[in-house]
């Protein structure tokens, strides 16, 4: 199989040509302190520990190859096992490593964000990458699992840029940065690709698997350079590692016949690769069978049209749309394309709507006295042996909520998503057992005290170990996830920022884009303006009531079932482009909705690798230094396996992301 591979060209980096000797003279670097970087000897990151002492090796290892329909069977399989192979041999050579296949954007992005946190306390890092990518304008852009290869729009919005790759693991100076990029960059949109106008970090290399323009082949089992790089780390991991480089080059151009030439780009100064320059490539190679030469044009966003024609082609495909991202994405593409007028038109229209709409439907909150709720249950020892609310019944399409659906609900699959200009609202007031506080505040659950068995014995090592958890008083949380009306009723009393256009067309839809801090100015506002004890669930809680008294992996048992959650496959009603309107599926057993699937939701946690000394009684696990905090449920963008009960993940308190969400907990006196 080809790869289609377009180096980049860094300014600040060497390119040396792997056809050759690798010979080239790497040019000194500037900005950071190469203090990290022994200049009196070759550097070899793969040596063993007692050949190579030095600070903790830490890699993040990515393969996708599912790419929708049209994803090429070859690269569906190789990718995820190319970066299986990688981590299992990264590992034997003292590397920590995670791996993930089949990664989507979110968690792309997740994982990118755990890597910056992993490396600052300095250490070699690496990054290795396969599967789709493609190069638009200055930008080198790596595709995340689960985007349509026909959604031109859909790819440049979700894709992970590599410069946010090179940032991340930047975070440290002068430390070892390595890059392994064995994917497809051409540019779909154009015959031309612009070269990279970014200077590459200093003590970096990133290693393409051709030269540009070029195409990069797939073997048996896996892609020819990804092959050719596990042998050279089987056979010599301790050499220097330009000759290295050269090796794995030199392997790849004879198997390949000289079609494929990987090259490299360096910021390494010229003391600290002195011994790599003058590395010599192996001449003997005995080529195997799963270095045969499979596909050569699998990989790669190639359109069948013309540049122009895909030009029109993509046009076509968001022409109707309501999200501004789109036109966005086309004027990346296309800064001077036919219709980049009408694009920037369309999006202040649409951003002129959304910002008009909300002063509208969200006027500043009137305290009210609550519903009479129903009395507080008292606290209890051990979990209660029935529910709040009756679990539903276990049928193949179970019912939804009784809460009036919204009319989107019913759409058919090929329905466009709903605007606020179209779109009937769902008033949602409180029944019996529930309470609200004010007009614009959530309505509230109470939960009663219990106990309750926290995480599973997953592959997940952070799920683990299961433990037993007692919340020890009765508290009340969020029937719903706060909705963009309510999330405007801060906005309106000057208290919290503003949403972005594109999550701020649906009042009844959850408010997302959020960071933790934002969801904490959220909290302070709603304690004042009620006079109530308002605040994060701790991660405990949530788990507890989203478990609500099960004990199977999903609430609802410990099969996937179709129409319980809000995620790709997880059933209609869904809609790339955003989460359903809260209250669109079933409540759990204790009469929560959307506890799984619609946004991530945030708790009051800092983020732990495992459960190792979590407390036992239900309060919020603090940290002195705390910046990643604990984000639970999964998202409408995440596949089936995150609705589990016990799935957990983290993202930065301060950095907003469009599928981070929360809901509200109040305690009970």
């Amino acid at each position: 199989m080809w790869r289609i591979f377009l180096l980049m060209w860094m300014a600040g980096a060497i390119l040396v040509d792997c056809g050759n000797t690798f010979a080239a003279a790497p040019r000194e670097s500037t900005g950071a302190t190469d203090r990290a970087i022994p200049a009196d000897r070759a550097i070899a990151p793969f040596a063993s520990e007692r050949d190579y002492p030095g600070a903790v090796r830490i890699a993040l290892v990515i393969g996708n190859g599912e790419y929708g329909g049209n994803s090429h069977d070859v690269i569906r399989q190789n990718a995820p096992r190319d970066a299986q192979a990688v981590g299992k041999r990264l590992r034997a050579l003292g590397f920590d490593v995670t791996v993930l296949s089949n990664a989507t954007p979110a968690v792309m992005q997740r994982a990118i964000s755990e890597l910056r946190e992993r490396l600052s306390a300095g250490g070699v890092g690496l990054f290795y990458f396969a599967g789709h990518g493609m190069r638009i304008g200055g930008q080198t852009l790596l595709i995340p699992a689960g985007l349509d290869m026909r959604s031109p729009a859909s790819l440049l919005r979700q894709a992970v840029d590599l410069n946010d790759v090179l940032q991340a693991m930047h975070s440290r100076e002068g430390q070892l940065n390595l890059v392994f990029l064995d994917t497809c960059l051409d540019n779909p949109f154009a015959a031309a690709v612009a070269p990279d106008a970014s200077a590459l970090a200093p003590n970096t290399v990133v290693a393409y698997a051709t030269a540009p323009g070029g195409f990069a082949a797939d073997g048996l089992h896996h892609g020819i350079y990804t092959h050719a790089l596990l042998r050279a780390l089987d056979e010599a991991p301790a050499q220097p590692l330009m000759s290295l480089l050269a090796n794995v080059a030199s392997r790849v151009r004879d198997v390949t016949r000289g079609e494929q030439r990987p090259w490299i780009a360096s910021s390494l100064t010229a003391s600290a690769d002195a011994g790599n320059r003058a590395a010599k490539v192996s001449a003997a190679y005995v080529a195997s069978r799963d270095d045969a030469v499979v596909t050569l044009h699998s990989r790669g966003i190639l359109p069948k049209d013309s540049s122009e024609q895909y030009e029109i082609t993509f046009w076509n495909s968001i022409k109707d749309s309501n999200y501004p991202g789109d036109y966005e994405a086309y004027l990346k593409a296309y800064p001077n394309g036919r219709f980049a007028t009408l694009a920037h038109a369309r999006i202040d229209r649409l951003r002129a709507a959304a910002s008009n709409a909300p002063a509208a439907a969200s006027p500043a909150p009137s305290v009210a006295q609550p519903a009479a709720p129903s009395a507080t249950p008292a606290p209890q020892a051990a979990r209660p042996s029935t529910p709040a609310t009756p679990p539903a019944t276990a049928t193949p399409d179970r019912q939804r909520a009784v809460s009036a659906p919204p009319a989107a609900s019913a759409a058919a699959p090929g329905t466009p998503p709903v605007t606020a200009a179209t779109q009937k609202p769902v008033a949602h007031a409180p029944v019996a057992g529930e309470s609200r506080d004010c007009a614009a505040c959530p309505i509230m659950i109470a939960l009663p005290a219990g106990s309750f068995s926290m995480g599973s014995s997953s592959d997940d090592p952070s799920e683990k170990p299961v433990h037993h958890v007692t919340i020890g008083a009765p508290f009340a949380i969020g029937k719903y996830e706060v909705t963009v009306e309510q999330w405007n009723a801060c906005v309106a009393a000057n208290a919290c920022p503003k949403l972005t256009p594109e999550t701020n067309a649906n009042k009844t839809a959850p408010a997302r884009d959020l960071s933790w801090d934002d969801a904490q100015q959220y909290v302070k506002w709603l304690s004042k303006t009620t006079g109530k004890p308002y605040r994060l669930p701790t991660e405990a809680e949530w788990e507890y009531a989203d478990r609500g008294g099960t004990t199977t992996a999903y609430w609802w048992g410990d099969q996937m079932r179709k129409g319980n959650a809000n995620c790709k496959d997880c059933g209609e009603p869904w809609h790339k482009e955003g989460p359903e309107l809260a209250g669109s599926f079933a409540p759990n057993p204790y009469g929560l909705h959307d506890m799984n699937g619609s946004v991530w939701e945030w708790t009051a946690d800092c983020w732990h690798n495992s459960y190792q000394s979590a407390p036992a009684d239900g309060r919020a696990w603090e940290s002195p230094t705390c910046d990643m905090r604990v984000i639970r449920g999964g998202s409408w963008r995440e596949g089936s396996g995150y609705m589990l009960s016990a799935t957990r993940f983290k993202y930065s308190a301060g950095v907003r992301q469009s599928q981070d969400g929360f809901r509200v907990v109040k305690e009970l006196k």
